[in-house]
């Protein structure tokens, strides 16, 4: 395994982090600013709205430079982003730095799964995006509950500076790990391949021409989606409908990311084989899980299973989902890389959106579970849409490559 994988797994764990250790700490954040906890509640979707942001406009301006040096200056703003949070004096200025630190997200996440899939060899590319991202999924694991708990212990600000901390090491590991690497635009055609060619915005759009793209994309939204409808109000499921205590959930929650962390390593090495089917399988067993967890969200032993179930399906889709996305862009994967981590961001306002819509229509707190099942079964729909069509492609390609002699040996046989 290169090294490199090593540093941008870090940033990765430290992006992670500051995305989802707010929520633990929301009851300080809005105490210590004096806002009620749903205003408060904008630092969770302000950064999410910056996500997407970022992912398209800032991975859009970044397109014709080397990405190793454009890696090293989104951490630098991922650094100051939270060393804005961590001294803010008031709220509008830890917002500031919500919104900073999110802009390197989707553009950090987007070029890093194309740089860490020009460091292996092609067939195991999608298993070095999930090693990447399993820096994500550790940050879930690990670190949301040792940052919540620091962040009690010792003030919330002292988790910002430890996130910042996290910040340099990262930017440290990047500058001396990562290999050079070519521009934004790979011109030999392989997705990450880490060749320049003649590097441009307009070359980089041509790969929105492709429906695949704009399929996967698609797949993306619904999918995570599905996952993060289900997960959002999950704590209020716990409590409310299975019985837990409250001082349960963060324990709970941690079982949901050791499923993230199987998932997404097993969902890498299974895409390697064969991205389509890995797809379809997980998306499947997404939704049989989520239909499973909602008949049975009353019962602790099969809510517990079912914790580890959703996480590890949901997650197994990602290093997929991108690698897909980098596939059918082609010789151009960096825009619609990060336009694919723009469509997870996406997907978790649809599901928390649509799991809230059923909850105030007062369906009761299974209800988000039934959502996102319903959203994941779309999902499976477009996906099994995109797959088929993909599949009669390839079949009329080589149809094609066999019956190209022939056409050969009959316009010479005419020419003679």
């Amino acid at each position: 395994m290169p090294i490199g994988l090593i540093a941008l797994a870090l940033g990765g764990f430290g992006i992670g982090l500051t995305e989802f250790v707010i929520m633990g700490l929301l009851p300080e954040v809005a105490a210590d600013f004096q806002v009620s906890e749903a205003t408060a509640g904008w630092l969770i979707s302000g950064y999410a709205l910056a996500v997407v942001v970022g992912a398209l406009l800032l991975t859009a301006a970044v397109t014709r430079f080397e990405r190793k040096p454009v890696l090293a200056v989104l951490m630098v703003l991922f650094i100051a982003g939270n060393l804005v949070s961590a001294i803010a004096p008031d709220y509008g200025l830890m917002m500031i730095g919500r919104i900073i630190a999110a802009l390197a997200h989707g553009a950090f996440f987007g070029i890093g799964a194309v740089v860490a899939a020009s460091m292996v060899a092609p067939t195991k590319k999608a298993g070095a995006i999930a090693i990447m991202f399993t820096g994500l999924t550790a940050a879930n694991v690990l670190g949301v509950p040792f940052g919540t708990m620091l962040g009690q212990a010792a003030g919330w600000r002292s988790t910002f500076w430890a996130i910042t901390g996290i910040g340099v090491l990262a930017l440290a590991g990047i500058l001396t790990l990562v290999p050079a690497t070519g521009s934004g635009d790979a011109g030999s055609g392989d997705a990450g391949s880490g060749t320049s060619s003649s590097g441009s915005l307009r070359s980089e759009l041509r790969a929105f021409r492709s429906g695949q793209v704009w399929l996967s994309i698609l797949v993306t939204i619904l999918g995570y989606g599905g996952m993060f409808g289900a997960f959002t109000y999950i704590a209020f499921t716990l409590t409310e409908v299975t019985g837990f205590a409250a001082s349960t959930v963060p324990w709970l929650l941690i079982l949901f990311g050791v499923g993230l962390f199987i998932g997404n390593a097993v969902g890498g090495k299974a895409a390697d084989k064969n991205v389509d089917r890995t797809l379809l399988v997980a998306l499947a067993a997404l939704v049989a899980v989520l239909v499973v967890f909602a008949l049975t969200s009353s019962n602790q032993p099969m809510t517990i299973a079912s914790m580890v179930l959703l996480g590890g399906f949901g997650f197994a889709t990602v290093p997929g989902l991108q690698m897909r996305v980098m596939k059918y862009a082609n010789n151009a994967p960096t825009l619609a890389s990060g336009a694919n981590i723009g469509a997870f961001n996406v997907g978790n306002a649809l599901g928390a959106w649509l799991g809230g819509v059923t909850i105030t229509a007062g369906l009761g707190y299974t209800s988000p579970i039934w959502a996102g099942a319903g959203i994941t079964l779309l999902g499976l729909g477009v996906m099994a849409f995109a797959a088929a069509h993909a599949k009669r492609n390839d079949a009329g390609r080589t149809e094609g490559d066999r019956c190209q002699p022939f056409r050969q040996q009959e316009g010479a046989s005419v020419r003679s």
